[in-house]
C-alpha cells in the first residue's frame, strides 16, 4: 500500500510518500489559482498512478476563500427581528481607543439576509411557528436572488431542530444548504450562525476542488486535514468545509507530536515558518484545541488546533513606511513572482534574499540543487532597499532578519509566556522550508537552552496528513447546572453522542474496534460566559471539584458558585496509518561538503549535508546543514546532535 501526504502552502506543494517501509519527499511550486495542478504535478514527477492510491490531503482552498472574501453568493436565514445578527455581532472593536472607526462591510448584505418563523424559546417551547407562508416566501426569494448557497440559524435549533430541516427540505435540489443544528449544535446564536454562514459560503468551493482532485486521481482513497487535527473522507469534507480552515497547519501540529515522540520530546513549542506566513503553537503532550478561533476577522466556534498565526514567512516582502522604519510584511512574494532570488521577476528584497545575501542560504543547494537560487537578482533588490536606508546591502539583509525574527519571538511569547507558561521548559521545535534558517535566533530570543529541526522538516505538514487519524470532534449544548445531572443521565448523553461520532467512522471503513472515544464537558461558574474544558470521570462530584482546581490554575481562585453544564464534548478517532520514522543505519561520521562564507563570521564555515550525516554525529556552531526541502543555520555557541531517525537536536552551549 502507498501513502501520499500532501499540504498546499502559499509558495510550495509538499508530498510525502510512504512505499515500502521507506519516505520520499518531494516540492513543486504552488498554483493558487488551480492547487490541484501542482498536486498532479507532484504525482507525476513521483511516477505514481493514482489507482491504489491512498491520499491524505491538507487544503488550503476554504482558508484562502474566507481570507480573499471569495466565497459565493450566500443567502442567511434566520428569525424575524435578527436579520441583522452577523453584522451587529458581539460589538466588539478592533481599534478600542479609535473613536471613527472605518466601517466594515457585513458579511451577508442586508439584501440576503432573510427573516422567517419556526423561533423557538430558551425553554425550547414555540414562540412562533414555522408555516407553509413562511415557507413558500422563502423559496419564492431563493428564486429571485438565486444564490449558490443557504445558511440557515434558528434561534435555540441546538434544542430542535425540527424548523431547519423543513426549511432545507423545502429549498431547491442542488443549492447548497448548511445547518446550524448540523454545523455546530451548540449555544450562542452569533458564534454558531457565523460558523454555519462560513461553512456555506466557502462550501461550494471546497466541494468543486475536491471533485476535480479526485477526478484527477481516479481510483485514489482521497481524505482531507480537518482543523482539529483529525481526517475526514473527502466526500463528507466539503459539506464540513468551515472545518478545514486550519487544514495545513493542524498537519504540522500532528507531524510535530510524532517526530517529537521519537526523539523522546512531548513538551514542544513550535514554529511553522513557510514562504508566506508563520503559525505557531504549544503542543503539551497533545496539540491543544480551542472552540475560540478566528481565521481573518470571522470568529470560528468550531473546535481548531490551537496557534497563532502571523504574515511572516520567507517570502516576506521589506519594506520602509512613511517614517522611514524597515517593516517586514505581511505582504509576501508568493509563489509568482516569488523572492527576487528565484529569478521568476520577483523585484522587492525579501527575507530569502536576505538569508541568501547573509550566506545562511547556499544557491546551488537549493530544493537539492534542483532549483537554483539567483544572487545577483536578491542583491540588485536589496540595494534599493539599503541605498533608501543609508546603510550597506548587508546591513539591511541583517535588518530584515532580525525584524522577521522579532515578529516570530512576539508570536511565541504570545502562546506561551502570555498563557502562563514557561518557555524554557520546552523544546523550540521549528518546520517549513525556512523554519531552520531562524531557529536558534528565536531560541535565545525566548531562553530557551533546546531547539529541534525534524527529520523532513521542510515537509512537515504533508508528514503530518500522514501521521494523522480519521476522526470527529462531537459537541451538544446542555445547559444546566452540574447539581442537577446524575452520573448516570450525564454518561449516557455523552455514550450517544460517541455512538454517533463512531457510526460515522465506520462508514468510512474504520473497524469498530480500532475506535478511540474521548469524552469531556464544557463547564463553568453559574453567570460567566466562558468555559473550561474537563474530561468526563463517570462521576459529577470528581469533575465538579477538577473544574474548581482548574479554574484556580487558569485564574488563581475558586468561587463558591454553582458549576453549569454547557456542552457536551465528544472525540472519536481510528487507527493512524502504518507510518513510521525509519532507523538510520549506522554509518562512519562524514566530513563537511566544503566551507562557506556568512556574514559576520571571521572565517568560512562547515557546509554539511543532512542525508551524509550519521547517527550520533555531533556538529558545533557555526554551520550551515543542507537538505533537500530546506536549509539550517546552527549558529555560534549552539550544537547539534544527529539522532537514530536523523532529527537534529539543537542545545545551547
Amino acid at each position: 500500500m502507498r501513502f501520499l501526504g500532501v499540504d498546499t502552502g502559499g509558495t510550495f506543494t509538499d508530498f510525502v510518500l510512504w512505499e515500502q517501509g521507506r519516505l520520499r519527499v518531494h516540492k513543486v511550486l504552488s498554483t493558487p489559482d488551480a492547487p490541484e495542478r501542482a498536486i498532479l504535478q507532484g504525482i507525476r514527477e513521483l511516477g505514481l498512478e493514482p489507482a491504489g492510491l491512498r491520499l491524505v490531503h491538507g487544503s488550503t482552498v476554504a482558508t484562502n476563500a474566507v481570507l480573499e472574501g471569495k466565497g459565493v453568493r450566500t443567502l442567511f436565514v434566520t428569525n424575524r427581528g435578527f436579520g441583522d445578527l452577523l453584522t451587529i455581532g458581539r460589538q466588539n472593536r478592533a481599534e478600542l481607543y479609535d473613536l471613527q472607526p472605518e466601517p466594515l462591510p457585513p458579511p451577508v448584505p442586508p439584501e440576503r439576509c432573510l427573516e422567517t418563523g419556526g423561533r423557538l424559546s430558551a425553554k425550547g417551547e414555540w414562540v412562533e411557528p414555522l408555516t407553509e407562508e413562511d415557507l413558500a416566501a422563502l423559496r419564492e426569494a431563493v428564486s429571485r436572488l438565486e444564490p449558490e448557497a443557504v445558511a440557515v440559524n434558528l434561534l435555540f435549533s441546538w434544542m430542535d431542530d425540527s424548523a431547519e430541516r423543513a426549511i432545507a427540505g423545502a429549498l431547491p435540489e442542488g443549492l447548497f444548504v448548511s445547518l446550524s443544528s448540523e454545523v455546530l449544535p451548540e449555544i450562542r446564536e452569533y458564534e454558531r450562525g457565523m460558523a454555519t454562514w462560513l461553512n456555506a459560503w466557502v462550501g461550494p468551493r471546497v466541494q468543486g476542488y475536491l471533485e476535480r482532485l479526485q477526478q484527477g486521481v481516479p481510483g485514489a482513497r482521497l481524505s482531507v486535514m480537518q482543523s482539529s487535527g483529525d481526517t475526514v473522507a473527502a466526500r463528507q469534507a466539503g459539506e464540513n468545509a468551515v472545518r478545514m480552515l486550519l487544514s495545513g497547519p493542524a498537519g504540522g501540529l500532528v507531524a510535530a507530536r510524532f517526530v517529537g515522540e521519537a526523539a523522546g520530546r512531548d513538551r514542544l513549542l513550535t514554529f511553522d515558518m513557510g514562504g508566506t506566513s508563520t503559525d505557531v503553537a504549544l503542543v503539551d503532550g497533545e496539540p491543544r484545541l480551542t472552540s475560540e478561533g478566528r481565521i481573518g476577522r470571522w470568529p470560528v466556534a468550531v473546535p481548531m488546533v490551537e496557534m497563532h498565526t502571523i504574515g511572516a514567512g520567507g517570502g516576506s516582502i521589506a519594506w520602509l513606511d512613511a517614517g522611514g522604519m524597515l517593516q517586514v510584511g505581511p505582504e509576501s512574494a508568493g509563489a509568482d513572482p516569488g523572492p527576487a532570488c528565484y529569478g521568476r521577476g520577483g523585484r522587492r528584497p525579501t527575507v530569502t534574499d536576505a538569508n541568501l545575501l547573509l550566506g545562511r542560504l547556499l544557491p546551488d543547494a537549493f530544493l537539492g540543487g534542483g532549483m537554483a537560487l539567483d544572487l545577483e537578482a536578491a542583491r540588485q533588490a536589496m540595494a534599493g532597499l539599503a541605498s533608501a536606508m543609508g546603510c550597506s546591502v548587508q546591513e539591511a539583509a541583517e535588518g530584515i532578519v532580525a525584524i522577521a525574527n522579532e515578529h516570530m519571538a512576539r508570536a511565541l511569547r504570545t502562546i506561551s509566556v502570555q498563557r502562563g507558561v514557561d518557555p524554557a521548559g520546552f523544546t523550540l521545535v521549528s518546520f517549513g522550508g525556512a523554519g531552520g534558517l531562524h531557529v536558534c535566533a528565536l531560541a535565545e530570543a525566548l531562553g530557551m537552552e533546546r531547539a529541534m529541526v525534524p527529520v523532513h522538516g521542510g515537509v512537515l505538514s504533508a508528514l503530518g496528513m500522514l501521521a494523522a487519524r480519521p476522526g470527529r470532534q462531537l459537541s451538544r449544548t446542555r445547559l444546566m447546572l452540574l447539581e442537577g445531572a446524575d452520573d448516570a443521565w450525564l454518561q449516557e448523553a455523552l455514550e450517544q453522542l460517541a455512538r454517533e461520532g463512531a457510526a460515522v467512522l465506520e462508514e468510512e471503513g474504520v473497524a469498530a474496534e480500532e475506535i478511540e472515544v474521548v469524552l469531556s464537558l464544557d463547564l463553568r461558574y453559574h453567570g460567566q460566559s466562558y468555559t473550561l474544558n474537563l474530561p468526563w470521570q463517570g462521576s459529577v462530584a470528581e469533575v465538579e471539584e477538577a473544574f474548581h482546581q482548574a479554574h484556580h490554575r487558569r485564574y488563581g481562585h475558586r468561587m463558591a458558585l454553582p458549576v453549569e453544564l454547557v456542552n457536551l464534548r465528544v472525540a472519536v478517532r481510528g487507527r493512524a496509518l502504518p507510518v513510521s520514522l525509519e532507523k538510520r543505519e549506522a554509518s562512519a561520521h562524514c566530513e563537511p561538503a566544503g566551507r562557506v562564507e556568512v556574514a559576520g563570521e571571521p572565517e568560512p564555515v562547515p557546509h554539511w549535508e543532512r542525508a551524509r550525516l550519521a547517527p550520533g554525529q555531533r556538529l558545533d556552531g557555526p554551520a550551515v546543514i543542507t537538505e533537500t526541502v530546506a536549509t539550517t543555520w546552527l549558529a555560534r555557541g549552539w550544537r547539534c546532535l544527529v539522532d537514530e531517525v536523523g532529527n537534529l537536536l539543537l542545545e545551547r552551549d
